[in-house]
């Protein structure tokens, strides 16, 4: 069974294995970490081909919209690449699945145990929530004005994440499965903060590191702010000058929270950080692994997988199993290894909000996950296996033995909005 990103027009093609005319739909790695200027293109020349080899091993392309790539009518050297492909996808598959089950590092300290339920946290977490969005809106608009930013506002939104968090960390996470293409950058912020703090809930980390690890995620990409309106918005990709003017929003937000009364030495390393790569490829200090913080390495995680995981105006978010699958690939290359590892383990790649297909073939989304059991959530059934409404809500727990019966396991993760199916409606029930 072909990978959810791989679809019927999508094919992944090793970059030996590139011809003019395909069509490139996907890297095997960040657009923005490249200098294509655009997400999404046609192959014209030698050139781009170099490019690509300096850059990917692979790439997808889309067949619908260029040439096609078919592996037998090629030399053998392309049906061995393919098959080794294949099978290197299929095996870095099995050990997410793996991670995503396995226990955790025994950290320093006691870890949390959540104190409220999943449901009776997410009332008051949508309120945290809704009120970190206009903390970030409010920031964001000051600073394109050459304001400061209020840090007191944004220590207060902190402190209440913190505190939902700590209680239970799956509201606010699925809280941030709420994504509008027309506000990334107020939003990635709210989500990256999120996600570090879960993150950093799982590692343990006192309630004091969290608050810092809040403030530099949540503030990360400040900066950004300073952007002129038509890089912010360009939905294509940028041009050399226009990537490195971009850039500079790392330099320009130590600038402005400085400027603003500053944060702790923690939260200011994520921000200065968070683009580093730990082969020395990142920017703007071209970091090695050594030389990136912790508090670097946490950032730079979150960071990628909201930005990998949220659609934007130029392409389609990929699923929360596909980008951890990705991001495994590249955990030596630019991330923390182990840290990426206990990522995996502190995220699954079942989070609550995901539009799944079960074994039967019906359509649901996950509603509540089993910390014990991470790949047996409990899922709420919208479709029959023939797309059909189901006439009474249900809630399948996959964890339940069924006697008689064929183990019930998630087949595939869909892509929000698959079926016109909005995840959020269905969590708001309950």
């Amino acid at each position: 069974m072909p990978s959810a990103e791989e679809t019927k027009s999508k094919k992944r093609v090793h970059v030996l294995d590139l011809q003019k005319g395909m069509y490139v739909a996907e890297l095997d790695r960040p657009w923005v970490e490249t200098p294509f200027m655009f997400q999404g293109f046609e192959i014209r020349d030698q050139e781009q081909i170099d490019q690509l080899k300096k850059h990917c091993e692979y790439v997808y392309i889309d067949v619908e919209q260029g040439v096609d790539f078919v592996p037998k009518a090629h030399a053998t050297g392309a049906m061995i690449r393919s098959r080794a492909l294949e099978e290197r996808d299929k095996r870095i598959a099995s050990e997410v699945r793996k991670l995503a089950e396995a226990d955790r590092a025994k950290p320093s300290r006691r870890p949390y145990d959540d104190e409220t339920s999943f449901e009776d946290e997410l009332v008051t977490a949508k309120k945290i929530e809704s009120e970190a969005r206009d903390t970030m809106r409010a920031a964001m608009e000051d600073v394109s004005k050459g304001k400061t930013v209020d840090l007191e506002a944004a220590n207060r939104a902190v402190d209440r994440m913190v505190e939902s968090i700590v209680r239970n960390p799956d509201a606010l996470v699925c809280l941030s499965q709420l994504k509008d293409v027309n506000e990334y950058t107020a939003l990635h912020s709210i989500r990256s903060g999120i996600i570090a703090l879960a993150f950093g809930r799982h590692l343990a980390l006192s309630k004091e590191e969290l608050k810092v690890v809040g403030k530099g995620a949540l503030l990360h990409d400040v900066g950004m702010a300073r952007l002129p309106t038509e890089i912010l918005e360009k939905t294509s990709g940028l041009t050399v000058n226009e990537f490195q003017t971009m850039t500079n929003h790392v330099k320009w937000g130590l600038e402005i929270i400085s400027n603003s009364g500053g944060l702790p030495s923690g939260a200011m390393e994520m921000i200065e950080q968070h683009h580093e790569r730990a082969d020395g490829t990142g920017y703007p200090g071209h970091r090695r692994a050594q030389g990136i913080s912790p508090a670097g390495s946490i950032g730079s995680i979150v960071d990628v997988y909201d930005a990998i995981t949220s659609d934007r105006t130029y392409s389609g978010g990929l699923s929360p199993e596909d980008a951890l699958k990705r991001m495994y690939e590249w955990r030596k290359k630019d991330f923390n290894a182990q840290m990426v590892e206990e990522f995996i383990k502190c995220m699954g790649i079942f989070p609550i909000g995901s539009l799944v297909e079960l074994s039967t073939g019906a359509i649901g989304v996950v509603v509540t996950i089993n910390r014990a059991r991470r790949l047996k959530p409990k899922v709420a059934l919208v479709l029959t296996a023939n797309r059909s409404p189901f006439k009474h809500r249900f809630i399948a727990d996959l964890s339940e033995e069924r006697p008689g019966q064929d183990e019930l396991k998630i087949k595939r993760v869909l892509p929000t909005g698959t079926y016109g199916i909005n995840p959020m409606d269905h969590i708001v029930q309950l």
